[in-house]
């Protein structure tokens, strides 16, 4: 039979044929790559490379620092949350050579007068308000914040030892800065863990971030570090060392180190300095008590401000990434790089499987009603699709594993049922982000598109706050 003499259930048929093939290859690819992961994972668990020690919380808490740690916190429109980030970033690190800089703008009054508010009478807390207007870039704010840092410098006559990098958002960990200071001996960049917190009133749009950072800050990272990887900045709970801040600076035609157009300059932050010959490390630990030291917050809970946050993750990491970041000569790294550029093939593939979903659902009521014959699938597609489920099956277990550990064997289960939450949500972030680079491409400036919050753990949730 011609193809030009198919009927209309018959060219039904060979689309969604082609359509579950195209659909079944590229999940069966990225399922091979979450494998690979995985059994490095569990080769590293076994032969002890992957532990996580445990630090006395209170000897890390109140351990005098080598030299000075500046915290940098930029801020525009955090004034439901400012206030209590400072507040207890200050109590949880009582260190003297302890500096915490918040950079805000001038026509961001409610912001500037809940920083006044915080903590009028520490020492240890600088206000910096930006001279342009915001919302600028959250790279812009930080070179502000650079800004303020050296001209302190210089008129102290001193350097400062490190600059810690946290969100308005944020609650620190009061283990966190004495287990970077211990760490910054040894490296030029520090990722602590992020630990997002599970949310009552948005079970299934805001707390399904448990499970994905749970699992990366879990697993991936640690693996990304064993194999010599630079390890990205999650631009919260991370450190540079100061003179290593400095190097990267020099190579910047602003002398800045950050690049103010760049969506994530979190994420460049800790490839950067590993490009520049720094050492990076991921430092995943528990107090005593078995709870992780790691920056704890509420992300956001309605599903616009989440695509908006995870468009501007997709932007900048996988397209933007790709421009500005290129490619290395080491396989390992070029093998990162691939699993963070994949976010826009993996939003397509996804939108294509749940179409496959709704064809076969029409394929099949039309079959019962006597409209043309099911699809019949080849002994590849077979073979191909239960590679699929079984992976599946598989990367449920270990978000189940990874969730559970950290937030309960309750949570864990929900963290399977939200899996078809982050697959819509990852499709509509890849669709946007899309569009948004075309935009840029077209010379468009980026903007602070930043998500808004409203509530800091440590006021919601006291009995959340780490001993």
């Amino acid at each position: 039979m011609a193809i030009w003499d198919l009927t209309f259930w018959q060219w039904f048929v060979l689309f969604q044929h082609e359509m579950l093939l195209f659909a079944g290859v590229f999940f069966l690819i990225g399922a091979i790559d979450d494998f690979s992961i995985d059994l490095l994972w569990i080769w590293l668990r076994l032969n002890g490379r992957a532990n996580t020690p445990q630090f006395n919380g209170q000897h890390l808490a109140t351990k005098p620092l080598a030299g000075l740690a500046a915290v940098f916190i930029p801020a525009w429109q955090e004034a439901d949350v400012i206030g209590d980030t400072i507040a207890h970033a200050l109590k949880a690190w009582p260190q003297n050579n302890m500096r915490l800089y918040v950079g805000c703008y001038s026509n961001d009054p409610e912001t500037v007068a809940a920083v006044m508010r915080a903590a009028p009478r520490d020492p240890r807390l600088r206000l910096v308000i930006h001279e342009r207007e915001g919302p600028s870039t959250k790279a812009d704010c930080l070179n502000r914040l650079y800004r303020a840092l050296c001209t302190d410098e210089q008129r102290v006559g001193a350097k400062a030892r490190m600059v810690v990098f946290h969100d308005a958002e944020d609650m620190v960990d009061p283990a966190a800065l004495g287990l970077i200071d211990l760490t910054m001996d040894r490296a030029e960049f520090v990722q602590l863990p992020v630990l997002p917190l599970p949310q009552a009133k948005s079970r299934w749009i805001g707390s399904h971030y448990c499970e994905e950072f749970a699992e990366a800050h879990g697993k991936s990272l640690v693996v990304r570090g064993a194999l010599g990887a630079a390890i990205p900045a999650a631009g919260v709970g991370c450190a540079v060392d100061r003179m290593a801040l400095a190097r990267l600076a020099a190579t910047h035609e602003s002398r800045m180190p950050f690049a103010s157009d760049s969506l994530t300059e979190d994420y460049e932050l800790g490839l950067a300095v590993a490009a520049n010959g720094g050492r990076c490390r991921f430092v995943r630990a528990r107090r005593e008590d078995g709870e992780l030291i790691a920056t704890r917050a509420f992300f956001p809970s309605r599903l616009d401000h989440v695509v908006r946050q995870k468009t501007r993750w997709v932007h900048g990491i996988a397209l933007q990434g790709w421009d500005r970041l290129g490619w290395t000569a080491r396989p390992a790294e070029i093998w990162m790089r691939l699993r963070d550029r994949r976010g826009p093939l993996t939003a397509l593939v996804l939108l294509l499987a749940y179409m496959l979903l709704a064809l076969s659902a029409l394929g099949w009521a039309a079959s019962l009603m006597g409209y043309g014959q099911p699809m019949e699938m080849t002994l590849a597609l077979k073979l191909l699709l239960a590679a699929n489920f079984f992976s599946f099956v598989w990367r449920a277990m270990f978000r189940f594993g990874f969730a559970a550990r950290e937030y309960g064997i309750l949570e864990g289960v929900r963290a399977i049922l939200r899996i078809p939450v982050a697959n819509i949500i990852a499709i509509m972030a890849g669709r946007r982000a899309l569009f948004a680079y075309v935009r840029s491409l077209a010379g468009h400036a980026p903007v602070w598109d930043k998500t808004p919050h409203f509530i800091h753990p440590a006021r919601a949730q006291p009995e959340a706050l780490p001993a």
